[in-house]
């Protein structure tokens, strides 16, 4: 008696299993996308912030890159045959199992980058982020003094 080996999806099960994807690295996922009866790839570049579920079927990962000054995140299935290939970039080592801190340090970072830009008076169309410093200046030389 011969077994039948049943294919229920076109994606490579083992290949899929063997990628070791883990928090910290640096991935490429190419996506099917389908536009007006076309398939094309589309990249998604990012740090990959956690892998949930392992390598059972329904395993997922979350993939986060900054656009724009914003960030998007994307869940996508492991074994999901929507997704073309998977291209490890780059790995760090990381000492979580799930990256979330990340977000925050990225708005905690862009909110520092919004003070540190210079802040135009319109009526007399001078920085008074540098006048600001001059008057902390004079106050240490009067303390000083």
């Amino acid at each position: 008696m011969t077994t039948v080996k049943t294919i229920i999806s076109a994606v490579d099960v083992e290949a899929r299993k063997a990628l070791d994807i883990r928090p910290g690295d640096i991935v490429k996922v190419w996506q099917k996308i389908q536009e007006k009866g076309k398939t094309r790839l589309q990249a998604f570049e990012g740090l990959v912030l956690s892998r949930k579920h392992g390598k059972e079927a329904g395993g997922t990962f979350t993939v986060r890159k900054v656009m724009d000054g914003v960030g998007v995140e994307k869940i996508f299935p492991l074994y999901t045959p929507l997704i073309d290939k998977i291209e490890l970039l780059r790995r760090s080592k990381v000492r979580r199992a799930k990256l979330y801190f990340v977000r925050e340090k990225a708005a905690k970072e862009i909110r520092r980058q919004m003070r540190r830009m210079l802040t135009i008076d319109k009526d007399q169309n001078t920085d008074t982020r540098v006048v600001a410093k001059e008057t902390v200046e004079e106050k240490k030389e009067e303390v000083t003094a």
